[in-house]
């Protein structure tokens, strides 16, 4: 789920990373009513009491969208949690691959019925009870292509686990960043974005706003044809009502991805999540971890590094991900670019609405683009000077992705969240 940044009176970044493989597409509509994306999805959409009203835990937990299960069906849903079903492990626990009826719910053998991804959270975990009843109580209601499903929870003693639809291509992080999975090609990498911004757009503009507030490349799980899903809703939070711009709260989030004014004073808006969305997409296009504490100096932050290729598009092909092998389009490539750094303004009503990165990156996917334009590394590459003297851009090949994260550690730790 979440970590935390700071407090809402200090407002210290920590640092903090996470990664999970978690699961889980939606298909189902509400009993409450529909509405359609800006991609002509049919979505279900609520009244603002449905969300912003205090809800009772019974009232959360009674959600007739979702399955309550016992632990013992888990348990034997997942084989007793088998270190063979294990899919991933971070701050919040581990997430075992289990099998389930998909009529009854009910536990079946390894290979029948239902594939599910069960997180069970660590009793000593620092999500706890509260992070776990807000991803319960938005995926409970919320109901999208681009969200996980949660097909139900357990609360059984200290026992605190979620259960969701399997996702088979596990999250972008680990696309990105991880050795073994084949490189994205920039058509998929284009495709992971608009998914991912369809899904914060349609928390952005239900009629109840809804601010996601931890955007990562591990929170976009992958279903098998590469359609991302937003995924850990523990720290989403209800947008501002009336008049108002912002709504004030503890500074919660990742370091490396959390809007600066957001970590610099609490205060939380739609735009908050568009900052986290730019640095995402530089994480797409230069295939480097938003914060990577192996480098040295300003090459640590991505954003602070890249900045200055974005504003000129001479360079940019010295940040583009050397994984491409130069196939991207150029036009593509500096469009991808110049969205990334809107969404980066420092001031944050300048950033645009997630409706509009949507539409701009339907352009940039557009087959004129991607059919006219996909070809080798464009000339101004071959010309440089540094790059024509190897004879090829894999002279800029950023370092292996072996060496972002630490051995030992195949997956960035957590801090614990800091209590008011």
């Amino acid at each position: 789920m979440g970590n935390c940044l700071g407090n809402s009176n200090s407002a210290q970044v920590d640092n903090a990373n996470s990664s999970h493989n978690t699961s889980g597409a939606s298909k189902s509509s509400s009993k409450n009513g529909h509405s359609t994306s800006p991609s002509g999805l049919t979505i279900s959409i609520f009244s603002r009491k449905s969300i912003d009203s205090p809800r009772s835990e019974g009232e959360i937990l009674a959600s007739p969208n979702l399955k309550a299960f016992s632990f013992n069906e888990l348990k034997n849903a997942t084989r007793n949690f088998r270190p063979d079903s294990l899919l991933g492990e971070g701050g919040f626990g581990y997430v075992f691959k289990g099998w389930i009826d998909d009529q009854t719910f009910a536990a079946t053998r390894p290979g029948s019925g239902m594939v599910v991804a069960v997180k069970k959270l660590k009793p000593e975990g620092f999500q706890g009870h509260k992070e776990w009843l807000t991803e319960v109580n938005y995926l409970g209601q919320l109901h999208h292509p681009n969200l996980v499903k949660l097909v139900g929870y357990c609360l059984d003693g200290e026992n605190r686990l979620l259960v969701y639809e399997f996702m088979p291509k596990g999250s972008l992080e680990n696309h990105l960043f991880r050795r073994g999975p084949q490189p994205l090609s920039w058509a998929i990498r284009i495709k992971v974005a608009i998914g991912a911004a369809r899904g914060l757009s349609f928390l952005h503009d239900a009629e109840s706003q809804v601010i996601y507030r931890d955007f990562k490349a591990a929170n976009i799980l992958l279903d098998a044809d590469f359609n991302a899903k937003l995924s850990d809703f523990g720290l989403a939070k209800a947008g501002p009502t009336g008049d108002k711009t912002h709504v004030s709260t503890q500074v919660m989030g990742t370091q490396g991805y959390a809007a600066p004014e957001y970590v610099a004073t609490g205060r939380l808006s739609a735009k908050s999540d568009v900052y986290s969305f730019g640095v995402v997409m530089l994480e797409l296009i230069s295939g480097r971890r938003a914060v990577d504490k192996t480098k040295v100096g300003i090459e640590q932050t991505l954003v602070e590094w890249a900045r200055p290729y974005l504003v000129d598009k001479r360079k940019l092909f010295r940040i583009m991900d050397t994984k491409l092998e130069g196939q991207y389009p150029q036009k593509g490539a500096l469009m991808a670019a110049t969205l990334a750094l809107q969404c980066l303004n420092g001031d944050a009503k300048a950033r645009p609405k997630m409706s509009d990165v949507l539409n701009t990156l339907d352009q940039i996917r557009a087959p004129r683009d991607t059919k006219s334009e996909q070809q080798s590394l464009p000339s101004p590459v071959r010309r440089s000077p540094r790059s024509h003297a190897a004879g090829s851009p894999r002279r800029y090949h950023q370092p292996s992705p072996l060496n972002i994260t630490p051995r030992g550690s195949p997956l960035p730790s957590r801090l614990s969240p800091r209590v008011q």
